[in-house]
């Protein structure tokens, strides 16, 4: 997955404005602008598509880490230079403070079933003997689960919802 499609995701599953986006970024103490918000945030055939960098996702996900745990005093952690599946799905499970249960209940979710000593790989060190990498459909699944967790019902109301015409 791109950064871009990361930043994408995350932006839709908890229905962030512009502005709130820009508010993450600044919690983690790098301010950006809301064009370049909105050119991460264009599909990728759009001609002002801006591909965004490991860093500045790697910024984003501080900013979330700070806004849903509560920014620590100090100075702020620097932002990875690189990233890869296993440090975004680890920055997504510490902002919402998930535990290995909450994490296979959101896979099951998903209809997916990994077991919790395949989970525990993926947050391993690199090069730990039981570490693996997440592939992109283990990943998907996981922001597809969280959807499902935490995105406000997208759904039609129901007809007694809708108030009558007068």
């Amino acid at each position: 997955m791109t950064n871009n499609d990361v930043l994408r995701r995350v932006r839709f599953i908890f229905d962030f404005s512009d502005s709130k986006m820009i508010a993450l970024f600044n919690l983690a103490d790098h301010p950006v602008t809301r064009e370049q918000i909105s050119d991460w945030l264009k599909k990728d055939d759009d001609p002002a598509y801006q591909e965004c960098s490991d860093t500045y996702l790697a910024i984003f996900l501080n900013g979330l880490i700070n806004d849903k745990r509560g920014k620590n005093s100090g100075t702020q952690p620097e932002p990875e230079q690189y990233l890869n599946n296993n440090i975004i799905f680890r920055k997504l499970k510490i902002a919402l403070n998930l535990h290995a249960e909450d994490i296979l209940e959101i896979m099951a979710l998903a209809d997916v079933q990994i077991s919790k000593h395949e989970l525990s790989a993926f947050f391993r060190r690199s090069g730990h003997k039981h570490y693996r990498a997440c592939n992109d459909q283990i990943f998907r699944n996981f922001l597809k689960g969280v959807q499902l967790k935490y995105r406000a019902s997208t759904s039609e109301p129901k007809p007694e919802e809708i108030p009558e015409e007068q």
